[in-house]
């Protein structure tokens, strides 16, 4: 094999190559590129970067045993960027010149600006990092080119989702390469990669072999002349189109290297056995790292000094084996790197990682800070010595703390577990008792959302202190009973409240503690969940006044939030300015955040919906200062929505939801983004999307508890209910909200089950006597309601008039009591509807003048607001005030006025439920007037009434069928 063995022009894939340039065109946006091992993803992406008009960086992510290192591509393009604009020039790019969270990446910005190691600092990390990329973007097209992300690790995975999710305007692409033939059923990137071709700017490009044309076109190149006869049939066969094999079986003479290798190690093995013994023994060395190694580290595990090593390394880079890649070098595959080191004997083996980890610790700035620790538990692992594995690993996992990595902090911590009984007196070489990684594993798995590995984890460590000698540490014991709590809440399993409360009571009340007053305001928080609500207020106040005797602002802030969300009367504010004075007082961004979400909630609920709009769109601009807007401030979202849908500015509402369901949030948040963004669906005529939104609602509520939120579980409900009843099934409709009639005393029970009643209310009205027992429920359920507020108020009275029609009485003043009540609401819709029903029961009672100006009315606010439906609904009856009518109040033959609208009807042969839907009455009622018509007419039957109508000609005028 000679260096003739790379093709210097990209062969069949200018189809793909066109693709990428389409992407870089219409950036910002994604592409993910795939294809198996040896396809050429990375000779096309040096192809597309050759040309690309537009700054390029690349990052890899690397191969390091089963452990990826954390945030590895990331930290080399920081590298790549440090040593193109220096140090200043980053912090010229970032907010306020703050690169204290890049420090986490990269050594050279300093120190991490906090120690600390929350979803707070990893959410400000992925921000800044973004707001980076865009402002590089602004400057000029760029490019993040992140390569071999089937080796990615969690926090990359995370990191890369965010960015792709919450591309801005600037022309930024962001592409992603993988093996396809990598990914297993459940290997961990398949999810991402599913989730992210959802979105719109993401594409998706698959790499495929070769045809025979681009085959003989890539012979022809390598040669530099036509392939003697035969050639290309017999290269094709074996390579299978793969241009990588194809390379790696071409000679330089024009025939097959290896011409019936009898596996695919032996073909990549074939140009490495043909390099000089002392270049081979190099490589071996070479393959004990990742995919691309440093000289330095390399002469280090070789013992050649700079002239020798890169002597005897000449004819690998000129046999295209191995590629100089800036001050290190890089296997021209990494499957050729995983056939030499699968090569090695089992002592070489153990021998070569020995070398590494020796020559790493003599002298650690072989490799970068943050790769050193995780390259020697690596090493050391391989060459089976468990002490200093032991110590790496723990040093390893505390370097993943700093950087955030949540997850490769836990995989360091499970292996420090996974150690300890091998190495004697572990806890001295750490420092640390068995206990203690274990709790801290468990906090990383709590972390990184791995909610039953943590549950085990803090089982076994609460197992380890019952049976420890002496006397048990009671904060020990009291903060992982509350871990597990949390964690068992998010996993929907029983027991956490019963953790939570165990961890209170193993608290000392005296002294007061922190501790303490922490435990009592989580277990107030989730106990409030399973209506234990004087349990929730009696825990909240004791945190607050620990809180207080002790002077924390925050700890006090967290319980008089716990105290408020506990209870809310919607017509007092003066505890919620309370709140806000504390949450200001303790300059914690976590606790303002906090407020702004009860604020803007409360406000909602108590019907003040711009002011609601505005105070969820400051927390947004507070979240965006300090760092959070895409993750923490996504919550506020639907605190943001919500009034803007009450308000009837729904295009506004589709676009703040419709950017919060990009950024994959919390289950909560996206329960309530799903059902609102359904509901504004369907009273659009758009049933398809409302259909679908409610199933991956309803998805979500059966991973989740029983005893939810009431702002998922009951508005999930009541959208079903009402996707039902819009389809004509009424049953349906009362079935699911029997949940609703079962479940009361929630928290904020009465604004999400006001709703849900009217809706219920209405389907009986659909089915009349068959439902009575269903309306007797519902009117059961709606007396223990309170009707906090005027927009409960509203419902309230929205309720009492539905619930008139269901039982026969069209109540005009009630329907024009409701519509009142939404006006000074400013609720477009909710009025539009109660309009209509209020001139139903005017056209009932003859009075179509009346209903014409309430129909008017309601057709200009259902048209203004696009809600289809509706506006059919009114247009239909606006139609039907047109009919010939009476205008004298008396009727002949003693009849009634209405009881000569329904022996007119009576008389054209309609049906009782004709008449019922004609006149905007119930079946029954039409019966009934019928019965009366019948005894006034003294006549038996409904033909002879119809005779003595046409006989005496009371209906001659010409009429316009309804």
């Amino acid at each position: 094999m000679n260096a003739r063995a790379m093709s210097p022009v990209l062969v069949g894939r200018s189809a793909e190559l066109g693709r990428l340039r389409g992407a870089l065109a219409a950036a910002p946006g994604a592409v993910l590129v795939g294809g198996d091992a040896g396809l050429g993803k990375t000779r096309l992406i040096r192809e597309f970067a050759k040309d690309a008009e537009a700054r390029v960086l690349v990052g890899g992510c690397l191969e390091l045993g089963s452990d990826g290192l954390p945030f590895a591509p990331f930290t080399t393009v920081l590298r790549g960027l440090v040593r193109d604009i220096g140090i200043d020039g980053v912090a010229g790019l970032v907010p306020r010149g703050d690169t204290g969270a890049l420090a986490r990446l990269l050594p050279e910005f300093g120190e991490p600006e906090s120690d600390t190691a929350s979803g707070e600092e990893r959410a400000r990390l992925f921000e800044v990092v973004l707001t980076l990329l865009e402002r590089l973007a602004e400057r000029g097209p760029f490019v993040l080119v992140i390569e071999d992300a089937h080796w990615a690790d969690r926090s990359t995975r995370d990191l890369l989702a965010f960015l792709i999710r919450n591309l801005g305007t600037a022309p930024l692409l962001i592409v992603m390469t993988y093996r396809s033939d990598e990914l297993h059923r459940t290997h961990p990137l398949r999810p991402l990669l599913a989730g992210l071709e959802r979105l719109e700017r993401v594409r998706r490009v698959e790499i495929g072999r070769l045809p025979r044309a681009d085959v003989e076109a890539l012979v022809t190149q390598l040669l530099g002349q036509t392939p003697p006869p035969g050639l290309v049939e017999r290269i094709e066969a074996r390579s299978e189109g793969n241009p990588l094999f194809i390379e790696t079986l071409l000679d330089d003479d024009g025939t097959l290297a290896c011409e019936l290798p009898e596996s695919l190690r032996d073909l990549l093995l074939a140009g490495v056995q043909r390099l000089p013994e002392e270049t081979q023994d190099v490589l071996r060395d070479a393959s004990g790292g990742s995919t691309r190694i440093e000289h330095a580290l390399l002469a280090a595990v070789s013992g050649l000094d700079d002239a020798a090593l890169t002597r005897v390394l000449r004819p690998a880079v000129a046999a295209n084996v191995l590629v100089v890649d800036g001050d290190g070098y890089a296997f021209r595959h990494a499957l050729i790197r995983e056939a030499v080191h699968d090569d090695l004997l089992p002592g070489e083996y153990t021998r070569l990682h020995t070398r590494y980890a020796e020559a790493l610790e003599k002298d650690p700035g072989l490799v970068s800070a943050g790769r050193l620790w995780v390259e020697l538990s690596y090493h050391w692992m391989q060459a089976h010595d468990s002490t200093w594995a032991l110590v790496a690993s723990w040093r390893a996992a505390g370097e993943a703390r700093k950087a955030v990595a949540y997850a490769e902090r836990l995989a360091m911590l499970e292996r420090v577990l996974q150690l300890w009984d091998k190495v004697p007196d572990a806890a001295e070489h750490i420092g640390v008792d068995h206990v203690t990684v274990m709790e801290e594993a468990a906090a990383a798995a709590d972390a990184a959302g791995e909610y039953d590995r943590g549950v085990k984890l803090v089982t076994a460590a609460l197992k380890e202190v019952e049976a420890a000698d002496g006397e048990r540490d009671t904060a020990r014991w009291a903060m992982l009973l509350e871990l597990r709590g949390r964690m068992l809440y998010h996993l929907a399993r029983p027991g956490f409240v019963e953790d939570l409360r165990a961890a209170v009571e193993a608290l000392p009340a005296d002294p007061p503690t922190i501790l303490r007053a922490r435990a009592l305001s989580t277990l107030g928080n989730y106990v409030r969940i399973t209506i234990s609500m004087e349990e929730a207020r009696e825990a909240a106040l004791e945190s607050l006044a620990i809180a207080r005797a002790l002077g924390d602002p925050i700890a006090e802030a967290e319980a008089l939030i716990t105290l408020f969300c506990a209870h809310i009367d919607y017509e007092d504010e003066g505890r919620l300015t309370e709140v806000g004075e504390t949450a200001e007082r303790s300059r914690n961004h976590r606790v303002l955040l906090r407020y702004y979400v009860i604020k803007s909630h409360f406000l909602e609920g108590a019907g003040r919906h711009e002011e609601a709009a505005a105070v969820a769109e400051r927390g947004t601009t507070l979240a965006r200062e300090y760092g959070v807007a895409r993750t923490q401030g996504t919550f506020l979202s639907i605190n943001q929505a919500e009034p803007l849908v009450s308000l009837g500015r729904w295009d506004e509402a589709m676009a703040v939801m419709n950017h919060a369901l990009e950024q994959d949030p919390a289950i909560t948040t996206r329960t309530s983004l799903l059902v609102l963004s359904g509901w504004v669906a369907l009273v659009r005529g758009d049933l398809a999307t409302a259909r679908a939104q409610l199933a991956r609602s309803r998805e979500i509520l059966r991973l989740k508890l029983n005893w939810l939120k009431t702002q998922d579980y009951f508005s999930t409900l009541w959208l079903e209910a009402s996707i039902a009843s819009a389809e004509g099934r009424p049953e349906e409709a009362l079935n699911a909200l029997r949940l609703v009639l079962d479940k009361g005393g929630m928290p904020d029970d009465a604004r999400y089950a006001w709703p849900a009643l009217t809706v219920g209310a209405a389907a009986c009205t659909e089915l009349g006597d068959a439902a009575a027992d269903h309306l007797h429920r519902f009117e059961e359920r709606a007396a223990g309601l309170e009707a906090s507020g005027p927009l409960q108020h509203a419902h309230c009275l929205t309720f009492a008039a539905e619930l008139a029609r269901a039982r026969g009485t069209l109540d005009r003043a009630a329907w024009e009591e409701a519509a009142a009540e939404w006006e000074a609401l400013a609720n477009p819709y909710y009025r539009a509807r109660a309009l209509t029903r209020a001139a139903e029961a005017a056209l009932a009672e003859g009075d179509h003048d009346a209903a014409a100006d309430a129909l008017q009315t309601a057709a200009e606010l259902a048209d203004g607001l696009g809600a289809a439906p509706l506006a059919g609904q009114i247009a239909d009856l606006l139609r039907r005030t047109r009919m010939p009518r009476r205008t004298d109040a008396s009727a002949p033959l003693g009849l009634t006025p209405r009881e000569y609208e329904v022996l007119r009807l009576v008389a054209d042969g309609r049906s009782n439920r004709d008449i019922a839907e004609a006149l905007f009455i119930s079946v029954k009622t039409a019966s009934v007037h019928v019965s009366n018509i019948l005894g006034k007419l003294d006549v038996t039957s409904r033909g002879e009434a119809a005779a003595t109508a046409h006989r005496l000609a009371l209906f001659a005028a010409p009429r316009v069928d309804a």
